[in-house]
């Protein structure tokens, strides 16, 4: 019999038409990421995860800034194509954004030279068990959500929107809203490939 977590797990997925209504209430879902943030492990303790939580005109003015930020690189000609593709993120309930606190890193790979080089890496894994927890959190909700990789293109933008502090590294943007239509269908490579058992 499959257990609870593993049919979660299989169902959280990347949804990418997603809209504003949620079956929870915001204090709800601020509640559940809390607990995330603070259960999520990381390497030597060093909790360098950050989150940002966008909601309502907040969550518009990211996806406007990344709109604005894109039209300056984008060619005229195929800028419909990735407005269209910014609007479907805005048309989401909110966005969560994750960041990594630099300082924290550096005063560990300070104080634990021996492993200075890890330190990035680790909080990088960190923040990437933090990802897959809270969008795992969603899916029980049936919240869908994707994840999006605007930076560094919005850094800038974002901080000086949020008055953010320098030291928070943006890693990645995640659109969260009522599923509107099923995600894609995925393939998976054999699991004898990914999996050795000795």
């Amino acid at each position: 019999m499959e257990n609870d977590f593993i049919k979660l797990i299989s169902k959280r997925r990347s949804f990418y038409k997603l809209g504003k209504n949620l079956s929870i209430k915001n204090a709800e879902l601020i509640k559940h990421l809390e607990q995330i943030i603070q259960n999520t492990p990381s390497a030597f303790n060093m909790q360098s995860a950050r989150v940002v939580l966008l909601l309502g005109v907040n969550h518009q003015k990211l996806w406007d800034i990344t709109k604005e930020c894109l039209k300056k690189i984008v060619p005229a000609d195929k800028f419909p194509a990735t407005e269209n593709k910014i609007e479907s993120f805005a048309a989401a309930y909110g966005t969560i954004l994750y960041f990594e606190e630099e300082q924290t890193i550096q005063k560990l790979q300070q104080d634990f030279p021996l492993y200075k080089e890890n330190f990035p890496i680790w909080s990088q894994q960190a923040n990437g068990m933090l990802q897959f927890a809270i969008w795992t959190m969603l899916i029980e909700q049936n919240i869908g959500a994707n994840l999006q990789h605007y930076n560094p293109l919005i850094d800038d933008a974002v901080k000086k929107e949020w008055n953010l502090p320098d030291s928070w590294k943006l890693i990645a943007q995640m659109p969260f809203g009522n599923i509107v239509e099923p995600a894609a269908d995925k393939t998976f490579l054999p699991i004898k490939e990914r999996l050795r058992i000795f």
